[in-house]
């Protein structure tokens, strides 16, 4: 069977497909499972397949694309404006996909998936500790007992806590003290694991070695690039980069005036943080920065907020990060003159 376009709908286990010839006719429609569905397609002369990039859409990419298949993954948010009245989510795909400014989803290899896996396991638990901190603060609160700020001064104080017989607190509270403290121990140890994963990954991958050179990007910052953006070769330039992790000031345009508005937020949000803390511990440092980028960044601060600067770093570190990684060079410090 020869088609122009398919749109495939993507399930746990059942998958729904419809067929379009070159003047958009529906030509066939199935549903199947998933080894239906590559015994389908291994025999099938088709010039487009489009789907939702959603889970599992990167393995069912690759296996297509190893078939000979041209496959093409779209955001859902981006395929949802060609629904047409009752929900037919196969044949909005197929339509979307022909669209000459729809933006696509690239493939990731399995070495991207592996280190995407790695960090939202390791920011799990990273959340779950800063559940279990806050949860110890309120608690001891209660009894009058109140800590500083900083989950070292909880490492510190706890212990002794749990010891002074002077502060009058329950052994049922003392055996509920001493589980959340275990608990934050397990999560110290498998959060430390990861990290060390992480640092291997970074030291072993040489474009994760040139993104380290950058200031304010450390192997977590690096291999959660690499996991999200590959090569960040999707990205025509650096901006078109940064705007799609939100570091980039929202529009709102009408009549004909243009009005910015904050920085947008859209995007990876992860990233997005990820970035927006490394600029600010370059900012800290940043009379032992570069002499280009440590006056830019003074001149920034003579006439606009801190957090402003901040996120006008970040937006920087990104474009850098994509000049790395898609041009396969190496950092160079920026030279600076004039105003900023």
């Amino acid at each position: 069977m020869k088609l122009h376009v398919i749109g495939i709908d993507l399930g746990k286990t059942v998958f729904h497909l419809v067929g379009l010839d070159s003047t958009g006719r529906v030509v066939t429609r199935k549903r199947c499972s998933r080894t239906q569905l590559l015994t389908f397609t291994a025999n099938l002369q088709v010039q487009l397949i489009g789907m939702e990039a959603c889970s599992g859409a990167h393995f069912l990419g690759r296996a297509l694309r190893e078939q000979g298949h041209e496959v093409r993954l779209m955001p859902a948010q981006y395929v949802k404006p060609y629904v047409q009245t009752n929900k037919s989510d196969y044949l909005a795909i197929a339509e979307a996909v022909q669209r000459p400014r729809m933006r696509f989803v690239p493939i990731k290899t399995e070495e991207q998936l592996d280190l995407q896996a790695l960090h939202r396991v390791r920011e799990r638990w990273v959340m779950r500790r800063t559940a279990v901190v806050n949860q110890i603060r309120s608690l001891l609160l209660e009894r009058g007992l109140t800590l500083p700020k900083g989950r070292s001064h909880l490492d510190k104080q706890l212990p002794r806590i749990l010891e002074d017989a002077e502060l009058h607190l329950s052994d049922s509270f003392r055996v509920l003290l001493a589980q959340l403290q275990l608990e934050l121990q397990q999560l110290a140890a498998r959060i430390e694991e990861m990290d060390r994963v992480i640092q291997n990954t970074a030291r072993e991958n040489e474009a994760c070695q040139r993104l380290t050179e950058i200031p304010g990007v450390g192997p977590v910052t690096a291999t959660a690039l690499i996991a999200a953006v590959g090569n960040a070769s999707a990205f025509g330039k650096g901006r078109k980069l940064s705007a799609w992790m939100g570091i980039v000031p929202g529009e709102y345009t009408t009549g004909g005036k243009q009005k910015l508005l904050g920085i947008s937020k859209r995007g990876n949000k992860y990233l997005r943080r990820l970035f927006i803390q490394g600029a600010r511990s370059v900012l800290q440092q940043r009379h032992q920065q570069a002499p280009g980028l440590s006056e830019w960044l003074a001149q920034l601060l003579a006439r606009t907020h801190q957090n402003v600067v901040v996120v006008a770093l970040a937006n920087k570190l990104v474009r850098m990060s994509w000049a790395v990684l898609c041009k396969n060079e190496r950092y160079r410090a920026p030279v600076f003159a004039g105003t900023a």
